[in-house]
């Protein structure tokens, strides 16, 4: 096996949770590890691999994650020092004086928050945007037939980085609130920050959820390994059998558009929507698995968004760590400010209780998918996947009523079955859509796909041959489409409440890891790998 992982910044296979170098070599020694010191040096073990499996991935770029850690722990004492003189200072002084006293105390207190979020977010700008904006605005000048061009900087970005700042600017922002306390052990912190399940592709956790529990660790127990396994191993499935091998298909349809109908770009988009779900999710199986072995609970960050009937519960099931982040971060903080409570008190007197808050909720709601769509990369075409559903989300928000207006006169119950399912094909068709112009090269790429789409539809170019050339057949096919049932069943058994892992929990040992095996078996033998197959990097890496 090539050990060349073992060099700084040399590792980045091991980003993916699945591949051999993590599998069979990093987790298991990591294990035993952690498993054979004493209680007392595990949470420094657990550090102590962290950072090792981050300077793996990413070398020297440790620095940031370092240093950024530093920063916070820096921002969170000051804080409560503050904190501390204002809650002195008014007690000494006479009530009537105290609400004239604290306004100074809150204005540095933000001042402080602001420092740490410019530190943060700035450098994330600079780094992952900066090229962006500078070619934009190379593009704008030379519309004009400007001489001047400015030159593109390169930086080197940690993978991660845009995981790890959310959850810096989260911990500041919580010790401002009141919150949580700031944490005067650097190495808890840091531990909090690094944890190596999350540090490539979140979810993106709260100081409240984690931090103690990783203070804390626990001795292994055979409960949460053999628990933690069958997660990792279900994942597994999801990226190796599904969306791994969805992926020349995809390829091929984004990469050579020009070469086919609507009917097969239809398919090139909704293979894409499955592969993208599968390989995250998948992802996050992982995680929660490889926590949960070391007795920590990781927020999940999927909830079968393919049964939301409108868009906003789907990102409401989808990547849920970020949206709860831009909601409690950004949406709240607009929505709560003392300008918007007016104009929302205002609207309401001329143009009603529904529509008087939907212009301050919109303007934040514009905000939140602005920088949803920057925060999945520097392109016009993520920023045009942020406004794609910030106008679906809207229009939802705006046509409600008139929507149950519309369902009573025609006798139809939003409660029926029927109409159900009719909203849940309808919002998985915009989802699909909108995954379209996600992957699509360009904005201009995507409407000419979406185009075509629609206008050149039919289904004589879905044939044997047609996927044959695609880069998938129809062992293939067969394959993740019983894989897709097998996730579709579970899926459908939690959604109404039945918890698949705690029946597999209640069953007979032995039962229990021959299903353990099955899994492994059928993913050994229907994987995609080998000759024909491109291991592919975990895809939200990337952002």
């Amino acid at each position: 096996m090539d050990l060349s992982f073992l060099l700084a910044g040399a590792g980045a296979s091991m980003t993916s949770f699945f591949a051999p170098t993590f599998l069979f070599l990093f987790l298991p020694a990591s294990l035993i590890l952690y498993a054979a010191v004493p209680k007392k040096a595990k949470k420094y073990v657990l550090l102590g691999e962290s950072y090792l499996f981050f300077w793996f991935i990413s070398g020297a770029l440790l620095l940031y994650l370092v240093l950024s850690t530093a920063a916070i722990y820096g921002f969170g004492i000051w804080l409560e020092k503050i904190q501390e003189r204002m809650k002195t200072a008014l007690k000494a002084l006479p009530k009537e004086e105290r609400k004239a006293a604290k306004p100074a105390y809150i204005h540095e207190q933000r001042c402080v928050v602001t420092l740490a979020v410019i530190l943060h977010i700035g450098l994330l700008l600079v780094i992952k945007y900066s090229g962006f904006l500078i070619e934009n605005v190379n593009g704008i000048l030379s519309f004009l037939n400007s001489p001047i061009l400015l030159g593109t900087p390169r930086y080197l970005m940690p993978i991660g980085i845009s995981f790890f700042s959310l959850q810096a600017v989260s911990y500041v922002v919580d010790v401002y609130h009141g919150l949580i306390k700031a944490d005067r052990n650097f190495f808890r912190l840091a531990l909090f920050m690094s944890f190596f399940p999350q540090i490539v592709e979140g979810p993106i956790v709260r100081y409240s959820q984690t931090a103690e529990a990783l203070w804390n660790v626990q001795p292994i127990r055979y409960q949460n390994l053999t628990m933690g396994l069958q997660r990792v191993v279900y994942g597994m499935m999801k990226k190796v059998v599904v969306a791994d091998r969805l992926n020349p298909l995809v390829q091929a349809v984004f990469d050579q558009t020009h070469q086919y109908d609507g009917g097969i770009i239809a398919l090139g988009a909704i293979a894409y929507t499955v592969q993208l779900y599968m390989d995250f999710s998948g992802a996050m199986d992982a995680v929660v698995g490889v926590a949960q072995i070391f007795g920590i609970t990781m927020p999940e960050n999927f909830r079968r968004p393919f049964f939301s009937k409108t868009i906003s519960e789907f990102w409401m099931r989808w990547h849920i760590s970020l949206g709860s982040w831009f909601k409690d971060y950004i949406f709240y903080p607009i929505t709560a400010s003392k300008r918007m409570k007016n104009l929302t008190s205002s609207a309401r007197k001329k143009i009603g209780n529904h529509f008087g808050p939907l212009i301050a909720g919109s303007m934040a709601l514009f905000c939140v998918w602005f920088c949803n769509g920057l925060w999945h990369g520097a392109a016009w075409s993520f920023i045009f996947f942020g406004m794609y559903h910030f106008v679906l989300i809207l229009l939802g928000n705006m046509i409600g009523p008139a929507v149950k207006k519309v369902n009573g006169k025609l006798h139809l119950r939003a409660e029926s079955r029927g109409y159900r399912y009719m909203q849940i094909v309808r919002t998985a068709i915009l989802v699909v859509i909108g995954e379209l112009f996600f992957r699509a090269v360009s904005v201009q790429s995507g409407f000419n796909l979406c185009g075509r789409m629609f206008t050149t539809f039919s289904f004589t170019g879905l044939s044997f041959d047609t996927m044959s050339k695609l880069g998938i057949d129809v062992q293939d096919l067969i394959i993740v489409g019983i894989t897709l049932v097998f996730v579709f069943i579970v899926s459908l058994l939690n959604e109404k409440g039945i918890s698949v892992r705690e029946k597999i929990a209640a069953w007979p040992i032995v039962w229990r890891w021959v299903l353990l095996y099955a899994l492994i078996l059928y993913i050994v033998i229907f994987g995609a790998y080998g000759f024909g197959y491109i291991p592919v990097d975990p895809m939200y890496a990337q952002f």
